[in-house]
């Protein structure tokens, strides 16, 4: 559900809940029964999880601000080494 944000001329900003795209382009206005015409507001986003906006800002940032290595991450132990050994198809590969 979505809170939709509407203006009366006469008694202002009402607020009305309604399915995700489902708003009309007005609606009468509850105390008077006027077309209250809808107002488009920035969305709620502060009202959520304090870890799901850094989470989104973290995201965002990575657009432009990518993290940087300085290195090539470590190779595995002798675990990956031996399980190339052992299979006979991955033997013909070329070695870094």
């Amino acid at each position: 559900m979505a809170v939709y944000v509407y203006r009366c001329t006469e008694h202002g900003l009402t607020e009305v809940t309604r399915a995700m795209g489902t708003a009309a382009a007005a609606v009468p206005c509850p105390a008077c029964d006027l077309q209250a015409t809808r107002v488009f507001t920035a969305p709620r986003l502060s009202l959520g999880s304090p870890a799901r906006r850094a989470l989104i800002d973290r995201t965002e940032r990575t657009r432009d601000e990518p993290d940087v290595v300085s290195a090539p991450p470590p190779r595995p132990g002798g675990a990956g080494a031996a399980a190339v050994a052992r299979n006979p198809a991955l033997r013909r590969l070329p070695r870094p």
